[in-house]
């Protein structure tokens, strides 16, 4: 009799481990950090395409700077999130665990360099003795930096204020600012009384220094999640390919608009024409050694080589990697191909 308590509460054992096994596989979680950039796949985000296609528990975070989302994939806090090649190549040069594995878009001239109406300047080099509000370690305030010593002046000699989006659009509003490097909705809303003195397309093609918005991830989950990493990348490489090829559907009124505009805090109306800054890469382009393929010779990791140099001469951060390429992972976009 003892024995056969003894081989069922050992049944009763390796059941109630089997159903919690069960239980944890069937409760797969991801906390994924997002921003305000106006990008195709907000419409997936917001229709859920990411839950019905992975089975997976989706949290979503909108975080204020890719600096934040750096920071949250450091923490553990998030398991995937998008951020500019200037705070991923920080990252990554500060050592965090974190891989490229998707190009969100090239930023092109969805960044500008903008002067407030009333302020006299008119030119880049105009800004000398002005203050300028970006948000740190960013893409834009990368490229404030390159278009500063471009144009002969020193960033030294301009007052450089660290504000967020919505704290750039706050300082733009009383007058605080002379200026600001930003994206898209705050672009939108300082172009309203404001002058574009530069674009980040134009810099890229001034200097060659260019500058994308990615989605990075961190390694450990990578490793134990590839299936989901690998369809979420089907999902967002869909949402782009729709807008390429049906660019007429995403109008103002459309749901699509009304989809990105809901996640971006952007007004519908206006984003037809923010879409239209960026260029997207299509899953060959990504794969391809203009982007995410071919190593250390790839153009994500050349990038966020020449952004690390530019930020340690900046004294923004203090060692630059030999390699960017081991923090280039190819390898979803290459499934997508498959």
């Amino acid at each position: 009799m003892k024995r056969s308590l003894r081989t069922l509460a050992a049944a009763l054992v390796a059941l109630s481990t089997l159903v919690a096994s069960g239980a944890r596989a069937d409760t797969r979680e991801v906390v994924i950090a997002y921003q305000d950039m106006v990008v195709p796949w907000r419409y997936a985000q917001a229709t859920g395409e990411v839950e019905k296609a992975t089975g997976y528990k989706v949290t979503y975070r909108k975080l204020a700077s890719g600096a934040d989302v750096v920071r949250a994939l450091a923490s553990g806090s998030v398991q995937l999130g998008e951020a500019g090649s200037s705070p991923i190549a920080a990252g990554l040069s500060q050592g965090v665990d974190i891989s490229l594995f998707w190009i969100l878009d090239n930023i092109n001239d969805a960044e500008a360099l903008v002067a407030r109406d009333g302020s006299g300047v008119t030119s880049v080099a105009g800004l000398k003795g002005r203050k300028i509000g970006v948000p740190y370690v960013s893409t834009s305030h990368f490229h404030t930096l390159v278009a500063l010593q471009s144009a002969g002046v020193n960033p030294s000699d301009v007052k450089i204020v660290n504000l967020r989006p919505a704290d750039v659009a706050a300082a733009w509003d009383r007058g605080d600012i002379d200026a600001t490097y930003i994206w898209d909705p705050v672009l939108a809303k300082v172009k309203k009384n404001g002058r574009v003195l530069i674009t980040s397309g134009e810099i890229a093609k001034a200097t060659g220094k260019a500058t994308f918005d990615g989605f990075a991830v961190d390694r450990k989950f990578a490793r134990e999640n590839p299936e989901f990493v690998a369809r979420f990348v089907k999902i967002m490489a869909a949402a782009d390919a729709s807008y390429r090829d049906h660019k007429a559907a995403w109008n103002a009124g459309s749901p699509q608009a009304a989809a990105v505009a809901q996640e971006s805090g952007a007004n519908a109306e206006d984003v037809p024409a923010s879409l239209a800054l960026y260029a997207f890469p299509t899953l060959s382009e990504q794969a391809s050694p203009a982007w995410l393929g071919g190593g250390a010779q790839s153009g994500a990791a050349k990038s966020l080589a020449a952004t690390a140099a530019f930020l340690k001469t900046q004294g923004t951060i203090q060692n630059v990697l030999p390699d960017y390429a081991t923090g280039v992972d190819p390898q979803f976009v290459q499934r997508a191909l498959r």
